[in-house]
């Protein structure tokens, strides 16, 4: 049996694959845990300095979960349900989101469902022209439950955001540029190229100063103003005395380029 999840790991990029080409990369169980393994791999590889994430195959990113292995679940009664989808897909977006390496989504096809829930759930999104994306889960009696209720409507505001999750409709990749979704639409054989270009716009900064950019956004966006400033000011405060900010301010009064620790 093929791995479910590939890595492969270069120029300090982790480029992550869910690998169920034959089922549109649908999120299995034994998938969503294979990724989640790989985070932790990645969290701790201090030569791994962003992540992205995308599908085997051509056709999709991730049609969305496993309905034959979850309605199994469903079967077994709503504490198992609970338990074995629910939970393990609300571990896994909430992992990808507050993940201090950035996670650049390379979406590379249909992205429905759980596919979808991962996008909002990821830093950034570069998706293909063939990109197309979709709220399916109405149609199965149910709403989403890897955190699409949530995080869609605070992403493309809530009409938007509702209108996607009541009507189930699959929408294109322009539409999901055009309302926040993602933050790139390229042609299909250019996908990894700009997403690859896109981490490495980001990787030439400080490891330090990313990961608290990153924790103060996606901590303050479910905060008052005055709660995220103070999330502000104590990542500010983190890195000071450290060695990135240090040479930073440095470089700056001495006007050459900063040498940042790789």
């Amino acid at each position: 049996m093929a791995d479910p999840i590939l890595l492969d790991i270069s120029d300090r990029i982790a480029l992550l694959t869910l690998n169920r080409p034959e089922r549109l990369n649908a999120l299995s169980y034994a998938l969503i845990d294979a990724l989640m393994a790989a985070l932790d791999r990645i969290e701790t590889d201090a030569g791994i300095r962003a992540v992205i994430l995308t599908g085997a195959g051509d056709r999709a990113f991730s049609a969305g979960a496993d309905i034959d292995e979850f309605s199994e679940s469903v079967r077994q009664g709503r504490a198992t349900a609970l338990r074995d989808f629910v939970r393990r897909g609300q571990a896994m977006t909430a992992r990808l989101e507050a993940f201090r390496k950035p996670i650049i989504a390379a979406v590379n096809g249909l992205a429905f469902g759980g596919g979808c829930e991962i996008t909002e759930a990821v830093h950034l999104a570069v998706a293909s022209a063939r990109a197309s994306f979709a709220k399916p889960e109405i149609r199965l009696g149910m709403p989403p439950t890897f955190g699409g209720t949530q995080r869609l409507p605070r992403l493309v505001g809530r009409k938007r955001g509702l209108e996607l999750l009541l009507t189930g409709d699959p929408f294109p990749a322009r539409r999901a540029l055009d309302i926040g979704l993602v933050n790139a639409v390229v042609p299909h054989d250019e996908l990894l190229p700009a997403t690859r270009a896109l981490a490495a716009r980001i990787i030439r900064h400080g490891p330090d100063a990313v990961a608290s950019v990153i924790t103060a956004a996606t901590r303050g966006l479910n905060m008052t103003i005055g709660e995220g400033l103070q999330v502000e000011a104590e990542q500010f405060a983190s890195l000071v005395g450290g060695r990135d900010l240090t040479e930073g301010l440095a470089a700056w009064c001495e006007r050459r380029p900063p040498r940042l620790s790789r």
